[in-house]
């Protein structure tokens, strides 16, 4: 399990990098607000999810926003962040930890320069696990990706966001039970 979260640690820092390179989303170069904090976290987050067989998670995540806009058009922009989370499952007696990291595509209704921002996203990362079972439920691998989709809204720097997750190893090995969360978070942006 300890060579699982050092490879984990290392694609995170390996893909860090490749975002902070000077040439990243030079397609268009058209920069949105970012924030004023440390020069590669953006945003903090805390989420509370639930899953079936009463499964409750817990979820810290730090973000980077490069800022980039695409497609923009007089409905929004679409846009880019990348997410790296600590999570915790918990049913019952039972506990798993669980590191991801994720990008994400998000797509922004509005203006930029609006206080409110309504927003959809969609993305896919990868996560390590701590165990592989929990009560009845396996999942064969430590290696997990997770998936996302969700709406939320920014209200100055505030996020409030409700997404469906699901984690699961796509089937690289059997049993494949995988878990689906539905999760609430509270972000802010600094």
């Amino acid at each position: 399990m300890k060579n699982t979260w050092n490879c984990l640690a290392c694609a995170c820092l390996v893909s860090a990098s490749a975002c902070a390179e000077d040439g990243f989303g030079k397609e268009e170069p058209v920069k949105a607000e970012t924030g004023t904090g440390a020069p590669f976290i953006s945003a903090l987050s805390l989420g509370y999810g639930w899953a079936h067989n009463d499964t409750d998670i817990y979820r810290a995540a730090v973000r980077h926003d490069p800022g980039y806009q695409w497609l923009s058009n007089p409905t929004g922009w679409m846009s880019l962040y990348y997410e790296a989370s600590m999570n915790l499952w918990k049913s019952g007696g039972d506990e798993i930890y669980a590191a991801a990291f994720s990008p994400v595509f998000i797509y922004y209704f509005g203006k930029p320069e609006n206080k409110v921002r309504p927003y959809v996203e969609a993305g896919i990362g990868a996560a390590g696990i701590s165990k592989t079972e929990m009560g009845n439920r396996q999942f064969s691998t430590g290696y997990q990706f997770e998936d996302r989709v969700g709406a939320g809204v920014q209200i100055k720097n505030l996020d409030l966001c409700c997404r469906y997750m699901h984690y699961s190893n796509a089937s690289i090995k059997e049993p494949n039970d995988g878990i689906d969360i539905v999760m609430v978070a509270l972000g802010y942006r600094l």
